[in-house]
């Protein structure tokens, strides 16, 4: 088992894609990255005063499911040129990152990173190890099936479509959004 962690902005919707890809075998809400573990609840990181960032611990099989794959769906989903902000949440608890705790991973991160960041004139996704992980409240976990109406600025139709998408690494050879909007419309999704 490895674990990755992600922010993508509002971390219910970010869940809930991760909780499609087959090989990830758990997916925990919280905050990222923070210096205060006092502070790492949500009254407090929604001050934007505590360095944390939403994020989701993602463990996975990577037997079953590899990086790429997993770093593919979360570059599918998000604007990497915003910072502090996915949709229309603003603020700094929604800056995007990608944090690792396995030093093997930063080559396959920064790799992607740069695919990625190519194309654009601003690249505002963090990358660095993990500093600090605190779960979020219960009453975030698995917040949008305890909550099948609550807000996500992730759309249902582009969850539906990365939890689909056939993935492989030779085929990830430019930037996830376009490849995954191709995709969509070629199968009318």
């Amino acid at each position: 088992m490895k674990t990755i962690y992600l922010a993508g902005g509002c971390f219910w919707g970010m869940e809930r894609l991760y909780r499609t890809l087959p090989g990830v075998t758990e997916v925990t809400a919280g905050y990222a990255n923070g210096s205060d573990s006092a502070r790492a609840n949500y009254p407090a990181v929604c001050t934007g005063t505590t360095g944390f960032r939403e994020a989701i611990r993602v463990d996975y099989d990577p037997s079953r499911i590899s990086l790429e794959h997993l770093l593919f769906a979360f570059f599918a989903v998000i604007d990497p040129e915003t910072p502090e902000q996915q949709g229309p949440d603003i603020g700094s608890q929604y800056q995007t990152g990608i944090y690792w705790t396995d030093p093997a991973d930063e080559p396959v991160i920064r790799s992607l990173s740069d695919l990625e960041a190519a194309p654009l004139s601003y690249f505002a996704v963090e990358t660095e190890p993990l500093k600090s992980f605190y779960p979020a409240e219960e009453y975030h976990q698995r917040y949008l099936e305890k909550n099948p109406r609550g807000y996500c600025h992730i759309g249902t139709r582009r969850i539906a479509a990365v939890s689909r998408y056939p993935f492989s690494k030779e085929q990830y050879t430019s930037p996830a959004r376009p490849l995954l909007q191709r995709w969509m419309e070629e199968h009318e999704i």
